[in-house]
């Protein structure tokens, strides 16, 4: 596939792709509910929609098993006529949304009580980088791109290293990441994506009021966020996951060739097959000889 080409974007003109957190052991468990998190999303989509004729929503559905597109404004379904109750927005969403649910939950593997799986944020992320990637490739004057994470869910340190190669991938091609965390505790992942990328990360106080902070901070487009004093992270969360246990940690060991992290001293790198510390018992030997 040949290399994006040099980025010149219409100043007016936005592609958002949002990623919606979907999993249905979250929001069991979760105060808000989740038909009012909905509501005011696709209040925000529409306002988004409003905001200019030219504007591009794509809305990924994040389940804890499977991704899928649920709504794309460019496609000619989406254009189609109202129901008369609701905008062809809310009902294409809303029916492709259900279809996913559905589908998601068949693949549904067997959950330990009392546990909360994590969204499948990686695969999210990677769906929307290769939308992005394709309208890069439609014209000699896309869109300005970004992607906002809809995220309740906690990290899933075991997409660690899926997430970490998403989130270099947007920095190379100059797409921002504005993560909407509304989980319990910060999100390590949003946090390093919005700081990498150049995004904001943001965690609405209130969610009876998301759709205001919906739209008075992810509302801007990229060209007037340097007129407007947007909201900053206080501190990053910088900690990774070992490779090998997948747990999140302060301190590890990182192979050399590969840089891959483990929380546990290792004889060999499970990634590349690298032999470690043999440099060091080359050197022993080699001194053993010539004393003998």
């Amino acid at each position: 596939m040949p290399s994006a080409p040099s980025k010149i974007y219409a100043d007016d003109v936005s592609l958002l792709v949002v990623t919606l957190d979907t999993n249905p052991f979250f929001w069991a468990t979760f105060p808000f509910p989740f038909a009012e998190f909905l509501s005011q999303v696709l209040a925000f989509l529409n306002s988004i929609l409003l905001l200019g004729q030219l504007n591009q929503v794509i809305v990924i559905a994040t389940g804890c098993n499977s991704c899928a597109y649920v709504y794309d404004s460019s496609s000619e379904r989406s254009h189609g006529a109202t129901t008369g109750t609701m905008p062809a927005l809310y009902s294409n969403l809303l029916h492709n949304l259900n279809e996913f649910l559905a589908k998601d939950r068949q693949l549904d593997a067997s959950q330990k009580p009392g546990t909360v799986p994590s969204s499948l944020l990686s695969g999210s992320l990677s769906m929307a980088l290769c939308y992005i990637q394709r309208a890069f490739r439609l014209g000699p004057m896309p869109p300005q791109p970004r992607i906002l994470c809809l995220q309740g869910t906690a990290d899933g340190p075991e997409q660690y290293v899926a997430i970490m190669n998403a989130i270099f991938s947007a920095q190379r091609s100059t797409v921002p990441i504005d993560s909407c965390y509304i989980g319990s505790n910060n999100s390590a992942f949003l946090q390093q994506a919005s700081y990498i990328t150049g995004g904001i990360y943001y965690k609405p106080p209130q969610l009876d009021g998301l759709y205001q902070y919906l739209s008075t901070v992810f509302a801007t487009d990229l060209h007037s966020r340097a007129f407007l004093r947007l909201p900053k992270s206080v501190g990053v969360d910088f900690r990774a996951s070992c490779f090998c246990h997948k747990r999140t940690i302060d301190m590890g060991f990182v192979c050399s060739v590969c840089l891959s992290i483990f929380c546990e001293h290792h004889d060999k790198c499970s990634t590349c097959g690298s032999v470690f510390g043999q440099a060091q018992l080359d050197a022993s030997a080699a001194n053993r000889k010539r004393k003998a």
